[in-house]
């Protein structure tokens, strides 16, 4: 029997899993600087929760489970016959793997609205499942770090959630670019030239204006069906460049009959100008190419891109206006972000960015060379132990060889030896296995080392 696992999902070694909790904990530790609470969803949630919520790409995208025991009793024969699968999927499921964590979350603030403190800060690190067609960086299994709060409007959300993001990169050492647009702005540009259906297709090209130049560009433009006024009007937003303010200022001018499109204007500087007093170690890029979930989001909009190797979004999030809404409980307003672990674990892989002490497990390990010599290796241990030093006694009296190579293995830097004469002088031999010295000390010596 060849062993295998499902299609789609991942085992991860003791090195992954040091990596990946040591960006879990980055995030987490950040979420909680900011007064972020974590919850916890469960992994399957009723397919009443989740039909119909993401539309009907993502709805066949559910993994859906078949109801315990004797599950085709309600079921008829006909029923069987006529193989109707949307129908008898609805017959015999009644839940479902929860296929993100914002629907669960909605549901989460509808069913203890009456417990929750308003606004509601939340973070949630958990796995997700689709049942989508495996490939290199999609799977069916997946992990989203999401924070979000709800029911408050203040741009100030959007603001901590932008130090949020700084912070966690500075912390993990990766150079990044926070690109923001505001769905407003959008809406706004449709609006003046009178395309208010063609924006997906305005953002799509005006977004390869580097590799394919204006007059592609342009002609791009004309394809999708956009008139020659309308492209006309265009050009200054297509040809946008300089400072943020700069940018603003242009789009203002553009903006000047559209009242929406200067609210998105007036919430972009607000974020902009209260985020120049926060010394933000990364830089802050207005980008109006980004049009992250248009059906969804109705304010700011981000996007994090990495600058020293190609990745795609790392980071992305927004405004939504009405989470809570598809549940009966309208008018709940929220701001969220979500990390892509993922993409973060391959980034700080390529640029060789994890902390040593993240990865490597075991600091030091005591060779056992028998009872007697183990009994007197024990309390020293422990003492370590006691001092945080993450401590292993080879459990079996096996060759010193063997012993060395097992250390060797799992990359341990420090071997503790004794023998008759250590025991003698109440000292151990510390070996370090990187540069192969070694020396006779005292065991309180033996823990300042490692420290």
């Amino acid at each position: 029997m060849k062993v295998s696992i499902p299609k789609g999902t991942r085992d991860f070694s003791p090195e992954e899993m040091s990596k990946r909790n040591y960006i879990f904990n980055t995030i987490k530790d950040v979420y909680a600087l900011y007064g972020y609470q974590q919850i916890e969803t469960p992994s399957m949630e009723t397919l009443s929760t989740l039909m119909g919520k993401y539309g009907e790409e993502g709805d066949k995208l559910l993994f859906k489970v078949i109801n315990s025991g004797d599950f085709l009793s309600k079921v008829s024969d006909e029923e069987l016959a006529e193989r109707n699968i949307p129908h008898l999927s609805s017959r015999l499921c009644e839940k479902g793997l929860r296929y993100d964590l914002t629907v669960p979350f909605a549901r989460y603030v509808v069913m203890h609205r009456d417990e929750l403190q308003m606004p509601f800060k939340r973070y949630q690190i958990q796995p997700v499942w689709r049942a989508d067609r495996p490939q290199k960086g999609r799977y069916r299994e997946f992990y989203q770090c999401d924070a979000d709060v709800v029911g408050s409007d203040s741009l100030l959300n959007e603001v901590e959630l932008m130090q949020i993001i700084d912070t966690v990169f500075t912390r993990f050492g990766i150079r990044v670019q926070i690109k923001i647009n505001n769905r407003k702005i959008l809406t706004g540009i449709a609006e003046v030239i009178g395309a208010a259906d063609k924006i997906v297709d305005i953002t799509v090209a005006i977004d390869k204006l580097d590799k394919i130049g204006i007059d592609n560009v342009n002609a791009e433009l004309r394809n999708v069906g956009l008139s020659d006024e309308a492209i006309d009007k265009l050009q200054p937003i297509i040809l946008l460049s300089g400072t943020n303010d700069e940018k603003l200022g242009v789009i203002s001018n553009v903006l000047v009959s559209s009242e929406v499109g200067l609210k998105g204007v007036e919430e972009t500087k607000f974020i902009l100008d209260t985020l120049k007093k926060c010394n933000l170690k990364n830089e802050m890029q207005l980008d109006l190419t980004l049009a992250r979930g248009l059906n969804y989001y109705t304010g700011a909009i981000f996007e994090v891109k990495a600058l020293d190797t190609p990745m795609g979004s790392i980071t992305g999030g927004g405004r939504y206006d009405n989470l809570t809404g598809i549940f009966g409980m309208p008018g709940l307003s929220g701001v969220g972000i979500s990390f892509g672990a993922d993409r973060i674990f391959d980034v700080l892989n390529t640029l060789d960015l994890y902390p040593k002490e993240a990865v490597n497990s075991t600091q030091i390990l005591f060779i056992n060379f028998g009872e007697s010599e183990t009994a007197y290796c024990m309390p020293i241990a422990n003492k370590c132990r006691q001092a945080g030093i993450r401590t292993e006694i080879y459990p079996d009296k096996s060759k010193m060889k063997k012993q060395m190579s097992y250390a060797n293995g799992r990359g341990i830097p420090f071997v503790a030896l004794a023998g008759e004469n250590e025991m003698s002088e109440g000292k151990i031999t510390l070996k370090n296995m990187n540069t192969g010295e070694q020396q006779m000390i005292e065991t309180d010596e033996l823990i300042t080392i490692l420290k």
